[in-house]
């Protein structure tokens, strides 16, 4: 197991310049995201839903309004610290390792907006599927939204500045070793600070090894949030659906 204190996400998503950064993300999409996929895969009010690697718990509270029993992990201690306060006896967050079995069943577990391929350890993106597989019940769906890849590559934008709440923050995106990566530098009270950001570049073929591997079926793929048909060069997402 890759140890978890030498990740670029251990620090990064612990700090408040992260958020800062991806502040400006479009909740209302996010909603109408999540309102298609539940309603596709028909799941019913009361279900346990587990929102993996769930960040500060937005999508977990939202999909707590609609009804849903739902846990939200995360590795950082901080967002969950941050999501806690939202907690009530239908929503419930804890520290976790998705590479890791949970340790319940669900109806439907949920890994959104490119949450997946942080490891650098191959075998641990194969533990994440495995560990999902294990948490759902006998009728349960997952469901990973990633990018495309396909799409990314082609419209890598590699030079980009963009200031937040008065941050100037420089980004740099380039490929490395099947990783996308992406540095980013700003200075914030007279000090330098520099964050780097790194996703496994997983084809829809290799996710399809994955989940063969991991003895796991696709059922369905979907290429955006209004969930239309996958193309393998215009589509921005890549969402899958197995069991």
């Amino acid at each position: 197991m890759t140890k978890e204190h030498n990740q670029w996400y251990t620090s990064w998503f612990d700090t408040p310049f992260y958020h800062i950064l991806y502040k400006e993300r479009n909740d209302e999409e996010a909603k109408l995201f999540i309102d298609n996929i539940t309603n596709y895969l028909n799941i019913p009010r009361k279900a346990k839903v587990l929102d993996l690697a769930c960040g500060k718990g937005r999508h977990s509270k939202y999909l707590n309004s609609l009804d849903y029993d739902v846990t939200g992990v995360d590795l950082s201690s901080n967002n969950i610290a941050h999501a806690n306060q939202f907690a009530n006896d239908t929503l419930r967050f804890k520290v976790h390792n998705m590479a890791n079995p949970v340790g319940d069943s669900y109806e439907a577990i949920f890994n959104l907006f490119t949450s997946f391929g942080y490891f650098e350890n191959e075998e641990d993106n194969l533990n994440t599927i495995k560990a999902i597989k294990c948490g759902l019940d006998d009728f349960g769906f997952g469901v990973i939204d990633f990018m495309n890849v396909d799409f990314i590559l082609k419209h890598l934008i590699e030079h980009e500045v963009k200031t937040v709440d008065g941050i100037e923050f420089h980004i740099h995106r380039f490929v490395e070793n099947g990783f996308i990566k992406k540095n980013i530098e700003f200075n914030y009270q007279n000090k330098s600070y520099h964050f780097q950001e790194s996703v496994k570049a997983i084809s829809l073929k290799q996710f399809e090894n994955l989940f063969n591997e991991a003895g796991v079926h696709l059922i369905e793929i979907f290429g955006n949030y209004k969930l239309q048909k996958f193309d393998l060069q215009n589509s921005e997402r890549l969402i899958m659906i197995f069991k």
